[in-house]
This record gives structure tokens, C-alpha cells and sequence, in this order.
């Protein structure tokens, strides 16, 4: 059986450390494998409730962020969309500032997080840069790069169910690795292609970082931080791409700061 608790550093919101380079690129698993092993992380993460409640009966918080996410699935850059699950949920935890998605597109919300931004365009920037990882299948990018054609051949040949301990292996390896520098900045470089085609102003992100280098709630992020630094070269990254536009100028009806207050409120 997969261990989440393994696997879910590879697979949050990461704050990027320097890695595999040009060889992430090379996928030997098919697009199937990924919506395998992220059905297969869903159902290890709704049987434990313990470590990852998922919030109930409140379908209004859900639908507000599910909303957030299908305007960004409806970006032309979105390739699998019909083929990955895309799904939302939001996990009950004020404590932890994070998001993650799973391969295969199952997005996960902490309302901590939910809590600690303070408009929805930030979190439009964590939702599609959470979606970026799905799509550009960082997860099994990874897998191949850190073991290798051979042994990713003779995993993806079979079933997950009946791979299951070969994979499980795999990733609980992996879970320790932080997400590599390229596939951070790949995914915070999709995130603003996809934002540019909705509403939201597109380096919405930005003030995610600006608000960690401000350094509030510090107490809440010391887990995320000491596992993920480096969100200032993230922050210059998003900068340089809104200066490759035209810095473009936030402004209530891209950020949509009031709106997103009054959802504040009525989080648990």
C-alpha cells in the first residue's frame, strides 16, 4: 500500500531546491500510469483521516475553490483535461499553510492556506501552479530521471495494483526529495501561461512569496520553509515574466481582494 505520508513532500507546493535538469523531461511512463498512481494517492489519503481530513458539509467552500480551478482548466495550455480526474477538495487543517496535487489531478487545499492568502488571485496562482505539476507529470518525470529507463520500463509494463510494492518503493524513495529547481520554475511559468487566459491577474502567485519573505505567520510556515526554501528567485521569476508582458497592474477586478475576504469569513 502506497505511504502517503512518504510521497507528500515530491507532491506539495514546493519552495524548489536545484536537481535532475534536462533528464526530467524524459517520461517512460504513459499518461495512464499517472491517473493510476493518483487514484491510487486519493484513496490513501481519504482513508486517513487522521493526518488529512477533508472538510465536510461545507459544499460552499469546496464549490468557491472548485470554481477557481475550473476557470483555470479551461486554459487552452490545459492538455489533460479529459484524461486526469481534476478533482478539489479542501483538507481541514488551519496549521498548514500548503496545497498539493497528486498525478492525475487531484487537488488538495489546506484551509490554512486558505486562511493565510489574502486574495483570490494568489490562490488561483497556487491552484494552477498545483495543476502545472499534474499536467507536466513532474511526478513520474521524477521516477524515470532517479531510477532509470529500465527499471521505469519494467514498472510501467504492469498494473499499479500488481506493481504495487515496486512503485510504493519508488516513491517513498522519492518522498524525501524536494521537487527540483526546473520543475518549480516550470510550473510557476505555467501557472501565469494559464492565469493569462482567465480574469485573474496572471502573476498572481507573486504575493504568496511576497507574503512568505515578509515573514508573517512565520510560526505556521516553519515546516514548509525549512523543507522548501528559495521563494525569493521564484518571486524575481514571476516579476521578469510580468516586465515580458507589459507589466500589466493589479487591481481589484483581477485580484478580486473584497471578494475573497468575504469567503474568509465564512471558513470554519
Amino acid at each position: 500500500m502506497l505511504k502517503v505520508k512518504y510521497c507528500i513532500i515530491l507532491i506539495c507546493l514546493s519552495l524548489s531546491s536545484f536537481g535532475c535538469g534536462a533528464l526530467m523531461q524524459l517520461n517512460m511512463f504513459p499518461v495512464s500510469k499517472d491517473v493510476e498512481l493518483g487514484k491510487q494517492f486519493d484513496g490513501e489519503i481519504r482513508s486517513n483521516p487522521k493526518e488529512y481530513p477533508i472538510l465536510k458539509n461545507r459544499p460552499d467552500v469546496k464549490e468557491y475553490v472548485a470554481n477557481i480551478g475550473n476557470k483555470i482548466l479551461a486554459s487552452p495550455g490545459i492538455v489533460y483535461k479529459d484524461q486526469f480526474a481534476y478533482q478539489f477538495e479542501i483538507i481541514k487543517d488551519d496549521s498548514t499553510i500548503n496545497a498539493f496535487c497528486t498525478p492525475g489531478g487531484y487537488v488538495y487545499v489546506y484551509t490554512g492556506l486558505l486562511k493565510y492568502l489574502d486574495n483570490e488571485a494568489a490562490l488561483a496562482g497556487i491552484i494552477a501552479h498545483e495543476i502545472a505539476h499534474a499536467e507536466r507529470r513532474h511526478t513520474t518525470n521524477r521516477i524515470t530521471a532517479q531510477y532509470g529507463i529500465q527499471t521505469v520500463m519494467d514498472l510501467a509494463s504492469g498494473q499499479i495494483g500488481e506493481t504495487g510494492t515496486q512503485i510504493a518503493s519508488v516513491v517513498a524513495g522519492l518522498g524525501f526529495l524536494k521537487y527540483s529547481r526546473s520543475d518549480e520554475e516550470e510550473a510557476d511559468t505555467y501557472s501565469f501561461r494559464y492565469l493569462q487566459s482567465t480574469s485573474y491577474f496572471p502573476g498572481g502567485i507573486k504575493y504568496f512569496f511576497e507574503k512568505i519573505g515578509d515573514g508573517r505567520q512565520s510560526g505556521a510556515l516553519e515546516t514548509l520553509l525549512s523543507t522548501h526554501p528559495g521563494s525569493e528567485d521564484r518571486l524575481v521569476h514571476v516579476n521578469k515574466m510580468l516586465k515580458e508582458i507589459g507589466n500589466p497592474q493589479p487591481n481589484e477586478s483581477n485580484i478580486f481582494a473584497k471578494r475573497y475576504q468575504q469567503f474568509k469569513k465564512l471558513l470554519p
